[in-house]
């Protein structure tokens, strides 16, 4: 079954483009798409939380201005501060496991060399001990001397 789907393009009220799209004999839906108003298409679209907004002259003497840059202000310097904290932490984070590195480094050749010593002592007593025993035949039992005189 293959999709078939028809578009139709109309502006509404506002002077945003709606486009109609009818797939498989469902009706029209209604999509809103940001399309430049301007028949030129030079304009910028301006989405639906914004179309309602006005561009207005902001007074830079009046309080609510000055209001809004000294909170502005206080986020920037508290974003920057946060930020130069995070990467110090993370300085000090990188150099404390550079150290556990070094150290765990240094174990592993300290328990690599101890290894070696032990392999090496275990090789040469199995050697040893292999040289003093003579082979044990089936035929042959030992007797306790504390048993026999009972």
């Amino acid at each position: 079954m293959s999709k078939t789907s028809q578009q139709n393009t109309s502006t509404d009220a506002s002077g945003a483009s709606v486009i109609h799209t009818q797939a498989h004999s469902s009706g029209l839906q209604q999509v809103p798409q940001l399309v430049p108003v301007s028949p030129g298409g030079g304009g910028k679209a301006v989405p639906p939380s914004k179309q309602g907004k006005k561009n207005s002259f902001v007074d830079r003497n009046s309080d609510e201005y000055r209001q809004r840059r000294e909170r502005n202000n206080m986020a920037v310097k508290k974003s920057r501060l946060k930020s130069k904290q995070k990467a110090q932490d993370t300085l000090q984070r990188v150099n404390q496991l550079k150290e556990e590195n070094e150290r765990l480094e240094a174990k592993i050749k300290l328990l690599t060399k101890e290894l070696s010593v032990l392999k090496d002592l275990f090789l040469e007593h199995a050697h040893n001990f292999a040289d003093n025993v003579q082979p044990v035949s089936t035929e042959t039992t030992t007797t306790n001397p504390e048993n026999s005189g009972q």
